[in-house]
């Protein structure tokens, strides 16, 4: 009996798990191989599946993470992947806050084992979100570590932005956690396929359950703009952003240019790339303990003092 491969892309938010599935799934595409995809995201509204081709099988599960709330839900949706289409491979992309070996137990059980290959675990590291962790909690640290520390592949991805003893002290340090995984650095998350996938899976050790619900304390926010904002009182707001909003992405129009972009925000760093205009300006936020309240307020009043 044919077996499907898995591919589960690991990663904490913002290190660019998207950027790296939309890589994979092109070159997959010029190998003639069949894929699919799962998309988690831990907020009720899913933003990174636009960047998912059409004509790929995709299955999104939203409001959870697949690791722990979602764990039932996201076997259900394999199982309707390999019902429905003749398929070579699934990437499963979790969300950052989610354990990439509680995803495996998921994709071990006794209704898929015989019909799933496990091919690889991916993490994607952010190098310089690995350089601050000391910031973080106690339970996000731990989570990246984790993240590490199981992967088949660690990808350390934008390390053009750190020096290079910098680089050198951080390959020590995920090569101490993962003695036998594959250490990859990189800048945009470009690697390639071939090289990631060849390694395959290490059976893996004890792991230390987080669940973001119950230790992470993540949460989602989501807000929609009506009309266009000003991009000034906009880059203000985020820079008045504490260190407990670790993602912020969507969609969103300004006064002074007038196209839709798609938005991340990241530990600090922002970029925009143009996009479809008709997408709804929404923009998702994960953090820790966020005050829904006050980012409401301000988000409306940024929208209200625009120019009319």
């Amino acid at each position: 009996m044919k077996k499907v491969d898995v591919i589960i892309l690991s990663g904490f938010l913002g290190a660019g798990k998207t950027t790296l599935l939309q890589k994979m799934l092109k070159q997959e595409q010029q190998a003639d191989r069949k894929v699919a995809v799962v998309m988690n995201e831990v907020g009720e509204v899913s933003i990174d599946s636009d960047s998912v081709p059409e004509e790929t099988p995709l299955k999104e599960l939203l409001n959870g993470c697949i690791c722990c709330t979602l764990s039932g839900k996201l076997e259900i949706k394999l199982s309707e992947l390999l019902h429905g289409y003749d398929l070579d491979a699934i990437y499963i992309e979790t969300t950052g806050v989610a354990h990439p070996v509680e995803v495996l137990d998921t994709c071990l059980s006794p209704l898929l084992a015989e019909k799933l290959r496990i091919r690889s675990i991916i993490t994607l590291l952010d190098a310089v979100t690995w350089k601050e962790r000391k910031s973080f909690s106690i339970p996000v640290r731990q989570l990246i570590t984790e993240q590490v520390k199981h992967a088949d592949t660690v990808i350390m991805n934008k390390i053009d932005r750190i020096p290079e003893d910098t680089r050198q002290t951080m390959e020590a340090e995920v090569r101490s956690l993962n003695a036998k995984g594959t250490i990859v650095p990189t800048t945009f998350a470009d690697v390639n396929l071939k090289e990631l996938i060849q390694a395959g899976h290490q059976e893996s050790q004890d792991h230390v359950k987080i669940h973001a619900a119950e230790h992470l304390h993540i949460k989602t926010f989501v807000h929609s703009f009506q009309k266009p904002i000003s991009q000034r009182l906009f880059e203000d707001f985020l820079r008045t952003m504490p260190d407990t909003i670790y993602r912020i992405k969507g969609y969103v129009r300004f006064e002074e240019e007038g196209e839709t972009l798609f938005f991340q925000y990241s530990y600090g760093m922002t970029s925009y790339e143009k996009a479809d205009l008709k997408m709804k300006n929404t923009l998702v936020f994960i953090g820790d303990e966020m005050d829904h309240e006050a980012l409401t307020k301000e988000l409306t009043e940024i929208e209200q003092s625009g120019v009319h």
